[in-house]
């Protein structure tokens, strides 16, 4: 499995915010997280990309333990939160290029990247502080496209985008599966995102219901 997770449990300070959950996702599928605000969808997206501890239960991303090998899974999965993770100082070339680089991506990767999101040409060189919230969030996921994802976990990875925008993205995600990578997001945009996915899974409080 791309993911596997049996009872998983993670903690905020004193509060649960996955209370037992329970996850397989096989490789090369898109599936969408479903549930209320403060289910915990985001938090299986933190703890799959290796940011948020797991604290009992078990879980695997590639094979790789959650509890002890996060360090391993972080190179290998890409998390396009409600925050789009970009250096606002920096130019979109920069920003694309520096996440690119550091997977080994080429110069030319991460321009392909760019024009593939449409954030070459005369956008390539603005500091990602004078973006619009749609621009900004092209380059972050021009961002995704250069590192090369084997895991890509997007929240709410529509927000921002125009019409076009969002039917670009969908291209981009059925494109990175071809390619062989994974996908798991979490959309409250359920006509759009269901209909991207493979499967849908429900999140209620803290837990994962099939």
């Amino acid at each position: 499995a791309a993911v596997e997770l049996t009872d998983a449990v993670a903690v905020l300070g004193t509060f649960p915010v996955l209370a037992g959950a329970s996850l397989t996702v096989r490789p090369g599928e898109i599936v969408l997280l479903r549930g209320p605000n403060g289910a915990g969808k985001t938090s299986v997206l933190r703890l799959c990309a290796g940011l948020l501890p797991l604290a009992r239960g078990t879980g695997r991303v590639f094979g790789l333990d959650l509890a002890t090998q996060r360090d391993a899974i972080r190179p290998r999965v890409g998390l396009l939160g409600h925050r789009n993770g970009l250096y606002a100082d920096l130019t979109v070339s920069e920003n694309v290029r520096f996440w690119g680089a550091a997977v080994g991506a080429s110069s030319d990767e991460s321009d392909a990247a760019m024009q593939r999101l449409g954030v070459a040409g005369r956008l390539a060189d603005v500091l990602v502080r004078r973006l619009s919230a749609g621009q900004k969030r092209r380059t972050a996921l021009a961002c995704m496209v250069a590192r090369r994802a084997e895991l890509w976990l997007l929240d709410e990875p529509h927000a921002g985008l125009d019409a076009a925008g969002r039917d670009e993205l969908d291209a981009v995600l059925h494109q990175a599966v071809a390619s062989g990578a994974t996908v798991v997001l979490a959309s409250h945009e359920l006509e759009r995102a269901g209909a991207l996915a493979h499967r849908v899974v429900d999140v209620v409080n803290g837990t994962v219901v099939a």
